[in-house]
């Protein structure tokens, strides 16, 4: 199985030696998050941005994909479907830094929604730390077992709306103190009054810590 989607260039033009992978919603799909790949840019004009389809058809949304299922929101069906996709995911980073002939200190992971769920699941199981983890609005899939499973501690940044009526703006607080037990830095932002989605304010803090963990120009405007 293997994932596709939509990218976009480096903005500076010539090869990438970055790599920022945008993981969608639920129901939606990679052209959802690869607009925020412009905005980015300014930051890192030497990233390449990749905005895979997640690998299922929505159980819910037939036009749209899920990196797993909620329909059974039990925690091992949630922590059973999340270890699935994540080997697929594992596999389409490594082939993607491979062909770039980028390490994974050059890798940024930034989700959304269930795409947050993934990549806060698949950057600290990686074997050799990468760049960094930008989540908006999602949680941690099995916090308990996050300290014994890791094998890296990239940085995190995690931006929640308060008024997220998807995801609890809760489970942002649940999040830090996991990923903080396990020694991973971690940084948060809550966005007053914001409900299920990325605003302006979020999109800016994102850019600041995307440059700080992989390097780039000024913060864009």
């Amino acid at each position: 199985m293997e994932l596709s989607g939509p990218s976009h260039p480096p903005r500076g033009g010539g090869k990438a030696k970055r790599l920022v992978v945008l993981l969608h919603g639920y129901g939606s799909n990679g052209d959802d998050l690869i607009s925020l790949a412009p905005f980015f840019a300014q930051a890192l004009p030497d990233a390449e941005f990749l905005s895979p389809n997640a690998p299922f058809p929505c159980e819910i949304a037939p036009m749209g994909f899920q990196w797993f299922g909620f329909e059974d929101r039990t925690p091992e069906m949630l922590l059973g479907g999340t270890r699935l996709a994540a080997e697929v995911l594992d596999k389409f980073l490594d082939a993607e830094l491979a062909k770039r002939g980028l390490a994974d200190r050059d890798l940024a992971l930034v989700g959304f929604s269930q795409g947050t769920m993934m990549s806060l699941h698949v950057g600290p199981r990686r074997a050799n730390p990468i760049g960094g983890i930008l989540g908006f609005s999602g949680s941690l899939i099995a916090p308990q077992l996050l300290g014994s499973e890791l094998k890296s501690r990239p940085p995190v940044l995690l931006v929640h709306g308060t008024a997220d009526q998807v995801v609890p703006y809760g489970a942002l607080a649940q999040a830090e103190k996991a990923l903080k037990d396990a020694g991973i830095p971690v940084e948060t932002e809550a966005r007053p009054g914001l409900p299920h989605s990325i605003d302006q304010a979020g999109a800016q803090t994102g850019a600041l810590f995307l440059r700080r963990c992989l390097g780039g120009a000024a913060a864009p405007e």
